[in-house]
């Protein structure tokens, strides 16, 4: 793609995730513009300070609800930034829905596995590594295919905030590198794989 790609949002906290995004925007990183933000419900931190940063923002009651305020041909990407309701993916949907899961999937995911409910699953399997996840969303939680991932240890003392901090880093630079990537036009899907094609 050679013109600004145009982006929905999808939010149910704080919106971290859609802060970083707009922070790469504005810094000149990526070639985009967020056109929509749609939270899971009104009192979601995220919704503030979505509104505080200029944003248009709608609240869908379901994640039915969501697919119907989206737009093939207003919205290029959807990016879920801490979404926690399972979207409906309509057919235009497949391949331009993205999600960033704060963990090297497929190991700690599905249903009810977001936030420290992972980062507690993660120190209590005792692993040495974790890291995020970014992916294309299809039906199943968790289970779209993986774009890229970045790792971290798992370090001596962690408890699951600490944890998060570091992925939460880790997050902040794998979301924008992909949704480039997608902007570029290099992403494609072949047998439910993600190819990436060199710049």
């Amino acid at each position: 793609m050679n013109t600004t790609l145009h982006i929905a949002a999808c939010i149910s906290g704080g919106g971290r995730t859609l802060m970083n995004i707009q922070d790469r925007i504005e810094d000149g990183a990526l070639d985009a513009s967020i056109d929509l933000v749609i939270a899971s419900r009104p009192d979601c931190k995220g919704v503030e300070r979505a509104r505080d940063r200029g944003f248009d923002v709608m609240v869908a009651e379901s994640g039915d609800h969501a697919s119907d305020l989206l737009d093939p041909d207003s919205h290029d990407l959807v990016c879920l930034c801490g979404w926690l309701k399972h979207l409906r993916i309509d057919d235009w949907m497949h391949g331009r829905v993205m999600n960033i899961h704060p963990a090297l999937l497929p190991a700690f995911g599905g249903k009810g596995m977001f936030g420290d409910h992972v980062h507690a699953a993660v120190l209590e399997a005792g692993v040495p590594v974790t890291g995020c996840t970014v992916h294309f969303v299809n039906e199943a939680y968790d289970e779209g295919p993986i774009i890229l991932q970045r790792a971290c240890p798992v370090e001596d003392g962690d408890d699951a905030e600490r944890l998060a901090e570091r992925v939460f880093a880790l997050e902040c630079e794998a979301f924008p590198e992909a949704i480039a990537m997608f902007a570029e036009g290099r992403l494609s899907l072949a047998d439910d794989r993600v190819r990436i094609a060199p710049p």
